[in-house]
């Protein structure tokens, strides 16, 4: 790696310092600025890690980010932050919480980094990344409709609370992050043995990935192919967990919006040519 792309990590934590210290100051919460500070602390050292072409770097990310996101703002924090958690804060009208998450992470933040809260942050898929089967040993199945299906169910789910008036529905949130979490990893892990695939739940299943996909056609951060070096061995597409076609640089690549940036393609190149 060129010494220029160090350079990267801290353009990485400069945006997140940004939208730490623009949040605390406007919402006036000192949690804020420790909340996005630590999450592009995070990032960046992953960053750093990789330039220095440490294996692990992502998964560290994934581990910091994802068990600080579960552990302490679900369960300690008593956050559902979860789906059902964005639809209740907007219900009730309030920005705070999980509205703020899924707008830094899964519905603006896509624009500048596609999916890359899917590879680095997601505590579903950190678990499911520890299975055996990170390439996909069949051919990808065409049922991503059931994820309209899921994300219309917490939708549905959390209308119909609001609906009945229920009572302490702080408590109920909760309660729906932690079953939540327990029927993700259920069946996620389900469908990685059943497809032998650990991506399977992210692609067919995740509600979160309705937000994403779209706003990921338009991120600016993005894997290229330099043609002139690609020998067209086709290792780049057979390692990608996700089935992108990355030797296509258009927008319009196959499962071009699925690319969860994390990199197998890039360190697999045999020409260097991602």
């Amino acid at each position: 790696m060129e010494k220029r792309n160090y350079i990267l990590p801290f353009i990485m934590l400069a945006v997140f310092e940004t939208v730490a210290v623009t949040l605390w100051l406007t919402k006036d919460n000192l949690f804020y600025l420790f909340n996005f500070s630590y999450i592009g602390i995070s990032i960046s050292l992953g960053m750093f890690l990789y330039i220095r072409k440490y294996k692990y770097a992502r998964r560290i990310v994934q581990l910091l980010v994802g068990l600080y996101m579960l552990i302490y703002l679900g369960v300690i924090c008593n956050e559902n932050m979860q789906i059902e958690g964005f639809w209740y804060y907007l219900f009730t009208g309030v920005f705070e919480a999980a509205t703020i998450h899924y707008a830094v992470a899964k519905i603006f933040g896509p624009l500048l980094f596609g999916r890359g809260w899917c590879g680095y942050a997601c505590w579903t898929a950190m678990i499911l990344d520890f299975l055996p089967y990170k390439v996909p040993a069949q051919p990808r199945k065409k049922i991503g409709w059931i994820r309209y299906i899921t994300f219309a169910a917490s939708l549905i789910f959390v209308a119909a609370l609001f609906l009945a008036k229920a009572g302490n529905m702080e408590r109920i949130m909760f309660w729906a992050f932690v079953i939540g979490n327990i029927a993700y990893y259920g069946v996620g892990i389900a469908l990685a043995f059943a497809f032998k695939d650990n991506r399977a739940f992210c692609k067919y299943i995740c509600p979160i990935t309705v937000f994403l996909k779209p706003m990921s056609y338009f991120a600016m951060i993005r894997v290229t192919c330099d043609k002139e070096k690609c020998v067209s061995c086709g290792k780049c597409k057979k390692v990608c967990p996700m089935n992108v076609n990355v030797t296509d640089n258009s927008r319009n690549r196959e499962n071009g919006t699925e690319c969860i940036l994390c990199m197998e393609c890039v360190r697999n190149c045999p020409k260097n040519a991602l």
